[in-house]
């Protein structure tokens, strides 16, 4: 809404100021208020006005229904039409009889008068080509600028909905093998984990469709996928989990972070070893940081194509959804595995 309002805002002051020149480069500018009275004025007014018209026929009907279609022999000639309409309008909303009989009668009478619009046209030819030309060229630039943009939102958009897709069906296997674990040790924690991934996918479904998201629903959803975790690992396993920080009035794109923590309890759990995860998310004024420490320990042998897709994914997310305005640190070392995200929030 803010955007729409500001596009017509902008609009609005370009037509202002272009409609203003013939007021700032008359030569009757001296007396302002009287310059409606003054013929001339009168018809490099109204010629202005048709240019601004024509401004916004081609930006939205010629250029996107004939230009774009490659349909260059109708944009060309309603264009030449529209130059025309422009040329001769003002002359017939308001004739130059006044000039052109105060310029025979000094002559004499006898001498017969060319047409009334003749020589009026000719100068208005002249003196409106190149603001025509310019008015054209500019319009077309600007529709071309906001096609490639479209454009590049558009791909921006199917890449982003490639990349959830994948965070989506992932999440959803690896948190039904937990449930499925605890179903075969007839846990009495079963229903509650039922309960959380009913909440978390609800989530997934219906919030996390929005590019951006309120940011206590997303710590919510870690903070449930964490306790949904640690129903299914050991208790002699050190998990660490900490939520510092204002989180209200913050937004942030859905599932950017889990793939993250995701990671964490992927690589980082092993009942018959020294396991240990540390995850911290701090909140400041305009940034969040997260950091997620793992050690490393013996897991099931994964197909090396598939391994670290879940932190490749969320940089190439962070990349799109980020652009210079996150910072990603990963260090892996033999013993363990941490990264340190910080990343302005909108």
């Amino acid at each position: 809404m803010k955007g729409k309002a500001l596009q017509i805002s902008i609009h609005v002051i370009g037509c202002a100021i272009f409609l203003s020149l013939p007021v700032l480069f008359s030569p009757d500018l001296t007396s302002p208020f009287g310059l409606y009275k003054i013929l001339p004025f009168q018809r490099d007014f109204i010629g202005y006005v048709i240019l601004a018209l024509f401004f916004y026929l081609n930006y939205y009907i010629l250029i996107p229904k004939f230009y774009f279609r490659k349909k260059y022999a109708v944009f060309g000639t309603l264009t030449l039409l529209s130059f025309l309409i422009v040329s001769i309008m003002p002359n017939l909303l308001v004739p130059d009889a006044y000039f052109m009989n105060n310029q025979y009668a000094e002559q004499g009478s006898s001498l017969i008068s060319p047409p009334l619009i003749h020589q009026p046209v000719f100068r208005f030819f002249k003196h409106h080509f190149f603001e025509f030309i310019i008015i054209c060229t500019f319009s077309l630039m600007l529709k071309i600028s906001s096609r490639l943009k479209l454009a590049e939102k558009e791909k921006v958009n199917a890449e982003l909905s490639y990349l959830k897709a994948q965070i989506n069906p992932h999440f959803l296997f690896n948190t039904l093998n937990s449930i499925y674990s605890l179903a075969i040790e007839k846990s009495d924690y079963t229903a509650t984990a039922v309960v959380k991934l009913s909440g978390m996918m609800r989530y997934v479904i219906t919030d996390a469709s929005h590019k951006f998201v309120q940011l206590e629903k997303e710590i919510n959803y870690i903070s449930d996928y964490i306790e949904l975790q640690k129903l299914r690992i050991d208790s002699t396993i050190k998990l660490s989990y900490s939520v510092t920080g204002d989180l209200l009035d913050k937004k942030i794109a859905p599932l950017v972070l889990i793939s993250f923590i995701e990671n964490a309890f992927k690589y980082g759990v092993n009942a018959e070893e020294n396991s240990e995860i540390k995850i911290d998310i701090d909140i400041t004024r305009a940034y969040l940081h997260l950091r997620v420490f793992n050690k490393k320990v013996k897991i099931q042998q994964v197909n090396k194509a598939k391994s670290g897709l879940g932190i490749e994914n969320a940089n190439n997310r962070l990349q799109l959804l980020y652009p210079g305005s996150h910072k990603l640190v990963i260090k892996d070392t033999k013993e363990d595995f941490s990264i340190l995200l910080s990343l302005y929030l909108k």
